[in-house]
């Protein structure tokens, strides 16, 4: 539903643990040993527009140096113990660990929806976190077109904060993704949150403390965040992580979020800023891409798969 979701938008605006696998990639100071990465690359395969089930997706994310995949939460929330057991024995000798989860609770339309979405929510938290997965998902939109910035961020704190509570009951955290570009905060009548300085605030507001951020290389880009605003951040404040690239010869101002590039795919986008941030505040979670590309999307699986591990390794080797 969320990702389905964010694609009409965008048309209409525009378990367990840290991976075995660790490399390398930056010095400390002088007499620090070096540091390594302890995020996973993650493959999420309704972000490169690929249909695949869960465990197909385990069998592509194995064959293509994957090391997480998206927990599908509806999936895990009907199998038996047997089934799940089976499944997560697959999961083990992939060599693979759990992402994060799309969150399904529909919080941007009626109250009746919300209200509908959240009484389910206990049952697919509690699916997601026995399969051994401890993280959720959503994004927000950047506009409204009847609610004032204020009364949209106290209708999202208190939408957010009771979907939050009920995911820290069952021991999930909950990551929250702004939208950055100038193009999609102006196309509504009332802009609401669009930076990382403004999520926080919303965050701190919940005040739930299982809620941190989804951060996502072409949101940070566009928002103009900068390398100090992603150190100022604990691995604590990060709960999943989008990486993208953008478009070359197109002014920031007029990049639009559903024409983006794989990673390192154009160096419009500075990278190595980003992930070398991400290993300095140790973030274990999973860096994903997602770039709402069209000819990423026309492809195959199996090619779509091997793009994006390609792009992946090519931004990862960046560190």
């Amino acid at each position: 539903m969320n990702r389905t979701e964010r694609r009409v938008f965008l048309r209409h605006a525009v378990t367990a643990g840290a991976a075995a696998c660790l490399s390398p990639v930056l010095a400390g100071r002088a007499g620090e040993p070096l540091r390594q990465r302890k995020f996973t690359m993650d493959l999420t395969c309704g972000m490169i527009g690929v249909r695949a089930n869960q465990l197909e997706t385990i069998e592509l994310a194995h064959r293509f140096g994957f090391e997480s995949v998206a927990p599908a939460t509806s999936y895990l929330a009907d199998l038996s113990p047997m089934q799940l057991d089976s499944l997560l024995e697959k999961l083990r000798a992939a060599g693979l660990v759990w992402g994060a989860a799309g969150m399904p609770v529909d919080f941007r339309r009626d109250t009746t929806r919300f209200q509908r979405g959240l009484r389910d929510l206990p049952r697919l938290a509690a699916a997601v976190r026995r399969a051994g997965g401890t993280r959720m998902s959503t994004w927000l939109r950047p506009t409204h077109e009847t609610l004032t910035y204020r009364a949209n961020f106290q209708l999202h704190a208190t939408r957010l904060r009771a979907v939050a509570t009920i995911l820290k009951d069952a021991g999930v955290r909950f990551g929250l993704e702004y939208v950055g570009p100038k193009t999609s905060w102006t196309a509504g009548r009332y802009a609401f949150i669009h930076t990382m300085a403004e999520m926080r605030e919303l965050i701190t507001e919940m005040n739930v403390d299982n809620v941190g951020l989804v951060l996502d290389s072409w949101h940070w880009y566009t928002a103009g965040d900068t390398q100090a605003d992603l150190l100022a951040l604990t691995n604590h404040d990060v709960v999943a992580c989008d990486l993208n690239d953008a478009p070359a010869g197109i002014p920031i101002d007029q990049q639009r979020d559903g024409s983006r590039e794989l990673p390192a795919a154009t160096g419009v986008i500075d990278l190595k800023t980003f992930l070398d941030a991400l290993v300095q505040i140790q973030y274990d979670g999973p860096v994903r891409a997602e770039p709402f590309n069209k000819k990423l999307n026309a492809m195959d699986n199996e090619p779509a798969v091997a793009a994006t591990a390609a792009a992946l390794k090519k931004a990862f080797a960046l560190m």
